[in-house]
């Protein structure tokens, strides 16, 4: 096990180091809904990461991106994610089922801010919301429900620090391990990188929606 100076246990400890700052705009700056400023923010944002809690504990987090605007505002208090197609693992839809909790993170593409959101979601089959999301005159099968509980918007901070949508500071094309290099690294099958990546690109062309 890592050996450190010390592990923080409880809040008290942790406040003695980074004290919390009362009546400040950071403290003061959540809200139950969905107001006009997060609604706009939606309605220019084509990702968003989903975390939810797994039965066992783990966390899942997964990004879901479309054209933009695609989460449906429906009212102050829910939102509607389009489910489209996937590798039907649903990790998050099967968390879903046994802890309804979920937080959001609306990017938009070379904007700083970002907008957080948490609440409840569930799961829907409604031929209504499947008609109104579709694409390609292709419809969600499923839908996630998120019943809003708090809204608050992120600084830039970390999209400074990190440069990320800076191109120059990206990194060469290629450096990045792709996914067909995961999937022969830890699937003991007799396929080559070549091959996986034959099969992915072609599912990254032909099963958008």
């Amino acid at each position: 096990m890592l050996q450190v100076d010390e592990e923080i246990t409880d809040i008290e400890r942790l406040r003695e180091l980074l004290p919390e700052y009362k009546g400040s705009n950071t403290d003061l700056k959540v809200t139950d809904r969905i107001n006009a400023v997060a609604r706009k923010f939606i309605s220019c944002a084509p990702f968003v990461i989903v975390a939810t809690k797994a039965s066992q504990g783990l966390i899942d987090v997964s990004p879901k991106g479309d054209p933009v605007g695609f989460v449906e505002v429906f009212d102050d208090k829910t939102l509607i994610i389009p489910d489209r197609l996937g590798n039907h693992r649903v990790d998050g839809f099967v968390n879903l089922l046994t802890d309804p909790n979920v937080g959001l993170i609306f990017v938009v593409p070379g904007h700083g801010d970002t907008l957080r959101v948490a609440g409840k979601a569930r799961i829907v089959k409604d031929q209504k919301i499947s008609e109104r999301l579709s694409i390609n005159n292709k419809q969600p099968l499923l839908a996630m429900v998120v019943d809003v509980e708090e809204v608050f918007m992120h600084c830039s901070k970390s999209f400074i620090r990190s440069r990320l949508w800076h191109p120059d500071h990206w990194p060469s094309r290629g450096t990045a391990p792709t996914l067909a290099e995961w999937v022969v690294g830890t699937v003991d099958r007799e396929q080559t990188v070549e091959d996986v990546q034959v099969i992915h690109t072609d599912d990254e062309e032909s099963r958008l929606y």
